[in-house]
Parts: C-alpha cells; sequence; structure tokens
C-alpha cells in the first residue's frame, strides 16, 4: 500500500533478513511455489502459502540480484567516509570481514592518492570468485607502509540471533518450529580449508547459533587432520571464528586447542541481553557471550563493534566488555555478569589481541619501540573511571604511523 509500483528492500540490521514489498516479489518471480533456497528462508504464509516478504540469508539473494550496482564514484565517497569516521573515534586499523576484488581496487586507489590514512586488515568473501584467484595470486601483505593487507577468506555458517536464523543444537525457545539453518555445505567447504592451509591463506567464519559454532569447529578440525602440517603453509594459522555468540559450553575449550581465535563483539551483548533469554532460554545462556571462559580456556579473544550492525564505537565496546550492562546499567536475568572481563583484559582485546588475530603483533598492537606509532589519546583515563563515564569519554588524537590524523577541536 505504501509503495504498490515501485520494489522496495527493506535490509535488517544485522542483513541477514529483509522485508520486500510484491513488487519486488513480483520481479524476482517469487511466489507460493518457489522453495526456500538452501542457507536462507522465504517466510510464507502458513494458510495460504503466499510469500510474505520476508527473506532470510540467502533468500535474499533471489531479490538483491536485481539490484543497480553502487557506482565506483559513490563506493568511493562511502569509504572516505566510513574512514573519516572511524578516526575520529580513535580507531587506528579496522578489519574488514568479507567483500570482493572491486573493493580491493578501490582501496588502493584511495591510498595511491593519498585520500586514507586508517590501516585496513581485508578479507575477501567465499566461496566463489574470489577464493580461486585469492589462492592463485596470493596474499597482498602490508601494502602502502603496512596499511592494507588481503591475505583472509570470509565464509558464513548460519545466520542471526535477531532473524532466528542463527543455527542451534536446539529448537528456539520462542519458536519451537525452527532451529535455525546452516548456510553452507561441508562438500563445498572442505575442499576451499584444505586449499586454504597449503596456501597460507586465513580463513574466519561467521558463526552465532551453538550448532553453527560446532559445524565450523568440526570443519576446521577436519580440515587440520586431512592436510599434513608438513604441508601448511603457515605453521600457525590463526583460523578465527566471527562472533562465537551462543556456544555450548563444552565445545569452548576446543578452540584454544585447535588454535582457533573467537572473535568477539562486546556490544552485541548488551543489545541482546533484552531478546537473546526469550530466543535461548535461561539455560543456554550459560554459553552465550562468555568472553571470560575462552579467556580462562586459553583462547585469544580480539574484540570487534560488527560495525554497521553496531555502532562501532570503541568506548561502547569497551564498556560492554567490562560492564556486561546496557548502556543504561541494566542486566538482566540470568545474564551471567562472571562473563564480562576486567579492564586490562577489555584493553587488550582492542589492541594487542586484533593485533594477533592479524599477524602483526610484532608491528603493532602495544606502545613499544620499534613498533608502528599508532596511538589513541582519549577525554579521560578510562582504566580507572567509573563504569558510565566511559561511555562519556571521547578521542582528543589519532596518530597512525606517527602522522596525527584527527585532532578534536
Amino acid at each position: 500500500k505504501v509503495s504498490p509500483f515501485n520494489p522496495v528492500i527493506l535490509t535488517r540490521a544485522d542483513g541477514h533478513g529483509a522485508v520486500v514489498n510484491s513488487v519486488a516479489l513480483k520481479i524476482a518471480g517469487i511466489d507460493k511455489h518457489t522453495p526456500s533456497p538452501f542457507g536462507g528462508e522465504i517466510s510464507k504464509d502458513k494458510q495460504s502459502g503466499e510469500p510474505n516478504g520476508m527473506l532470510l540469508d540467502a533468500a535474499q539473494d533471489l531479490v538483491r540480484r536485481y539490484l543497480p550496482p553502487t557506482s565506483a564514484a559513490d563506493a568511493e565517497q562511502a569509504i572516505i567516509l566510513g574512514v573519516k569516521r572511524d578516526i575520529e573515534l580513535g580507531w587506528t586499523q579496522v578489519q574488514d570481514p568479507g567483500g570482493s576484488y572491486a573493493d580491493v581496487g578501490l582501496y588502493s586507489k584511495l591510498y595511491s592518492e593519498g585520500k586514507i590514512k586508517l590501516r585496513i586488515y581485508k578479507a575477501l568473501s567465499a566461496p566463489g570468485k574470489e577464493a580461486q584467484r585469492v589462492f592463485h595470486d596470493g596474499p597482498i601483505i602490508g601494502a602502502y607502509a603496512n596499511r592494507f593487507t588481503v591475505r583472509t577468506l570470509k565464509f558464513y555458517a548460519d545466520g542471526s540471533l535477531g532473524s532466528r536464523s542463527a543455527a542451534l543444537l536446539q529448537p528456539y525457545s520462542d519458536a519451537p518450529d525452527t532451529s535455525g539453518f546452516l548456510t553452507i555445505k561441508e562438500e563445498e567447504l572442505q575442499p576451499l580449508l584444505q586449499e586454504a592451509l597449503r596456501k597460507g591463506i586465513q580463513i574466519q567464519t561467521h558463526a552465532i547459533g551453538d550448532r553453527g559454532n560446532r559445524f565450523i569447529l568440526d570443519q576446521y578440525e577436519k580440515a587440520m587432520n586431512a592436510v599434513p602440517k608438513a604441508q601448511w603453509k603457515i605453521k600457525e594459522p590463526r583460523w578465527r571464528v566471527e562472533h562465537s555468540q551462543i556456544v555450548n559450553p563444552a565445545d569452548i575449550p576446543r578452540f584454544a586447542k585447535l588454535g582457533v581465535i573467537p572473535s568477539m563483539q562486546p556490544s552485541h551483548a548488551i543489545g541482546d541481553l533484552h531478546f537473546a533469554p526469550s530466543r535461548l532460554g535461561i539455560a543456554r545462556l550459560a554459553g552465550a557471550y562468555a568472553w571470560q571462559s575462552f579467556i580462562k580456556s586459553g583462547s585469544i579473544v580480539p574484540g570487534g563493534s560488527d560495525a554497521p550492525v553496531e555502532r562501532g564505537e570503541p568506548m561502547i565496546e569497551f564498556y560492554a566488555a567490562v560492564a556486561r550492562k546496557d548502556m543504561k546499567g541494566f542486566s538482566g536475568e540470568g545474564w551471567h555478569p562472571e562473563e564480562k572481563v576486567s579492564r586490562e583484559q577489555a584493553l587488550k582485546m582492542f589492541t594487542i589481541w586484533p593485533a594477533y588475530a592479524a599477524f602483526e603483533e610484532a608491528l603493532r598492537g602495544s606502545i613499544e619501540p620499534g613498533k608502528l606509532a599508532d596511538l589513541t589519546i582519549l577525554s579521560a583515563d578510562i582504566m580507572t573511571v567509573c563504569e558510565m563515564e566511559i561511555l562519556q569519554t571521547r578521542c582528543l588524537m589519532t596518530v597512525i604511523g606517527g602522522e596525527i590524523v584527527y585532532e578534536a577541536k
């Protein structure tokens, strides 16, 4: 009724779901007879069987293929604006999990022209042509004075908790007719994982649910056992699981045992605390956002922001890690306050541990002679101020490679 003649697609904040109107469904040829693709779901009315416009994960591609592409000029402007915001917030490097060689070309152009100074650790989306190209061409490491690296492939094991597409071992507590779904098959994933070991390409895989996390741990372990270590190009591959959000407690020690890095975003915990208990039930929260359990098991836990799913502000992430409360100071039932981290641990989550996850701990991540002079000066000492004051702390200066790239006025 709002837009009866023009196609409309509205994407959920986490990118794992979209709502489209009837015009868009018609353009894509989606009707009551269209089956859901593997790794996705076309939501349909339970009585009529007609699609209701909700598309989850891979089902979104049925409509997205008809979207006009972003122009190079618009993409360049978006990168420039995004980099400007990140530098003003105090970030000196971001890790960009996914994309294409077209993105690599844009970044390279902007670095060559001196239009961006932020360090970027870029992953390429997989499976597909990007994976084959990086296997053929090899990684890009430390280009533009250690500002740009491309050595990682990004996979998805499942969907998201918010859209109930994260793969769970048991059904959702608030939707017992579903337990989510996996978004990649073993037979598609295994050859790529094994080739990555032989070619020295890092792997990072999105996994939210406990089934998704167990699946990808099993796949990593299978690949590592299939390829003799003498054939591994890199002795420590430092493969990652992005989010590691809901993990069966029995699987937590497996990360450290396999040398797999749980890359986690603290702000997810304070955003999800308002709906995760109903999605999962109290019992499953024992393995949810379990930062301290991972650390105690021997894992290195690099912190991130998952922007633009979350706001991408370092002080929100630091606060969430040490407080485990929402931005109003609320923490609900069964939210396991023992899983919060100390301020020293939180500092490592956003400095030396991400550097390790990027094979760069000898270059950056701490203030030491001989390392890159990447520094952030804040308006308060976040190691000592009260929790709520962390949220009021602002970046006064950002230094990258010894150059002041931002100074607050």
